[in-house]
């Protein structure tokens, strides 16, 4: 039954997601809001939405683990699982801004996050916590990294316009508000039921099994919460568009890191037991591995080869998480 019930809470997650974005952007649209601010919250707030209600619930539920572990594990399989997957599809090119902006910036978001949370490295301190004096920092640092790419996208406003319409889409543009409004309390009403519904059957999944909630985190969840990435990224390179899903898998992680994190920590203090050392170590050997694409084989390029590489690596680590 819990497999079951881990089924219809994931799919109650993204269809969820679905239409509370789609419903939000038909509103906003409506209220005359910028294409470019709607691109830039709706859209990139409702993308994550999954992975957002999984943690915000594991933290009020006192599972810091599965907040955490969801985090980890989708950053992990949003670099080596998406991406390698779309490139070994199809090779892309990797642009002047990715290359110098936002993949450094991931890997100091990684990097400040893994100390933040592994407090036991401080003599004196036992338990390793994510509290919301972290969530207040990690939330300020998402509102500057979005200053700071409203200011870049700034200095060419007809280009960010474009991109901001091709973002801003609803299948629900046109609508009624009344009924924009009743599918919007629906959807959200239905993510946050199918949250706890997946959340609470992966847990009874992992005292079955007998593995650690931050494991089956890291895994089931992680790729769950991570579906709509993966579709994008899949219809991306079969469309030959596969630069899409570079952006969106960088905007998802960094998204990952400090809003979602930052919002969860806030909201209650997660308390980690059981992600370790090697969970974070291997969350920044993903993000420096997508750096070093861009000086290995073709420069600036992501190669096949390079797919093929991301996808055994991430083989190699779910192999130790279900040995360990």
């Amino acid at each position: 039954m819990d497999y079951i019930l881990l089924i219809v809470g994931l799919g109650l997650l993204l269809l969820a997601a679905n239409y509370l974005v789609d419903s939000s952007v038909a509103i906003a649209q409506r209220a005359k809001i910028s294409n470019f601010i709607i691109g830039l919250t709706i859209v990139g707030i409702g993308t994550s939405a999954p992975e957002l209600f999984v943690s915000v619930s594991s933290a009020l539920h006192n599972t810091g683990d599965i907040a955490m572990g969801n985090v980890i594990g989708s950053n992990i399989a949003n670099i080596l699982l998406i991406l390698g997957i779309t490139a070994a599809i199809c090779p892309f090119a990797i642009d002047r801004l990715q290359r110098v902006r936002d993949i450094p910036f991931l890997i100091f978001a990684t990097i400040f996050v893994a100390v933040i949370a592994n407090d036991s490295i401080v003599p004196g301190i036992k338990f390793n916590t994510l509290n919301r004096l972290d969530g207040i920092v990690l939330l300020l640092c998402f509102v500057g990294y979005m200053a700071w790419v409203i200011v870049q996208k700034g200095k060419n406003p007809k280009k960010a316009l474009e991109e901001a319409d091709e973002e801003a889409t609803s299948s629900l543009t046109g609508k009624n508000p009344w009924l924009l409004s009743i599918i919007a309390i629906v959807s959200l009403v239905a993510l946050i039921y199918g949250g706890n519904l997946f959340l609470d059957s992966a847990q009874r999944l992992a005292e079955s099994w007998g593995m650690s909630k931050a494991v089956i985190a890291i895994t089931i969840v992680a790729v769950g919460t991570s579906l709509p990435e993966l579709v994008t990224a899949v219809i991306a390179a079969s469309k030959k568009n596969p630069q899409l899903a570079l952006g969106n898998v960088i905007g998802s992680n960094l998204f990952n890191l400090m809003f979602i994190l930052g919002t969860a920590s806030t909201v209650k203090p997660l308390v980690l037991m059981d992600i370790n050392i090697w969970d974070y170590a291997v969350m920044l050997v993903a993000a420096l591995m997508l750096f070093m694409v861009i000086y290995t084989f073709k420069k600036d390029k992501f190669d096949r080869i390079e797919g093929f590489i991301f996808l055994l690596v991430y083989i190699a680590y779910t192999v130790y998480l279900l040995m360990r």
